[in-house]
């Protein structure tokens, strides 16, 4: 079901829905006037259910306004509860698609760092530094081009600007993503795209798997 600006749902129920983000869109409101996924969403629920008042809808994870793909929502506080849990134990299966400058040396593998939350920003730290987190992703080599490669990527950890900060630290930043490294593009869309998630339906506990393509494969 298309929204306006580009979003789209894929599924919702009467505990929660799933719907994609295009670049440039926030996942959630902050304090601007730009357009955001959640409110998008809150806003075609109350229409298509004809819903009164406020309309409970809660993201489980976030996409960077740069980045574009699948949000999972919650629409019950039962369903946020339940969900949240599946998301610190690392239960929710996120797949992500990256296009990466240049040629990674190895066709697939495994980053390991430890990150901190700075300015806007990731910083990739030590091990014994108190604030840093221990972020862990697995990737594979999906196409070769002249200049960069298309990687699918599987997040263990959830950090910020994770996927970014860590190709960045191996010298492969996404491509249009000048904060860390790229050399073109202007940062207002980078080539990251949250494909694939799959997790257990909260209170059915039904598998449940949606995909979407990137725009960019």
């Amino acid at each position: 079901m298309k929204l306006s600006d580009n979003a789209e749902v894929l599924y919702v129920d009467n505990h929660l829905a799933v719907a994609a983000k295009p670049c440039g869109m926030l996942t959630q409101p902050d304090d601007t006037d730009s357009p955001s996924l959640e409110a998008v969403v809150k806003l075609w629920i109350k229409k298509e259910y004809q819903k009164q008042g406020n309309v409970f809808l809660h993201a489980i994870h976030r996409l960077d306004r740069a980045v574009s793909g699948l949000v999972l929502f919650a629409r019950t506080s039962k369903a946020l509860s339940r969900l949240n849990e599946q998301s610190r134990l690392q239960e929710i299966q996120r797949i992500y698609l990256a296009e990466v400058e240049s040629l990674p040396e190895k066709k697939d593998g495994k980053l390991d760092h430890y990150l901190i939350h700075g300015d806007h920003r990731a910083i990739i730290a030590k091990k014994d530094d108190p604030e840093a987190k221990h972020a862990r992703l697995y990737y594979k080599t999906v196409k070769y081009k002249a200049l960069s490669t298309l990687v699918e990527i599987e997040l263990e950890t959830g950090r910020y600007h994770q996927i970014r900060a860590q190709f960045s630290a191996i010298g492969h930043p996404i491509v249009g993503d000048r904060r860390y490294g790229s050399q073109n593009g202007d940062g207002d869309a980078i080539r990251l795209h949250c494909k694939k998630l799959a997790f257990q339906h909260p209170v059915t506990k039904e598998l449940l798997t949606f995909e979407t393509p990137a725009p960019f494969d």
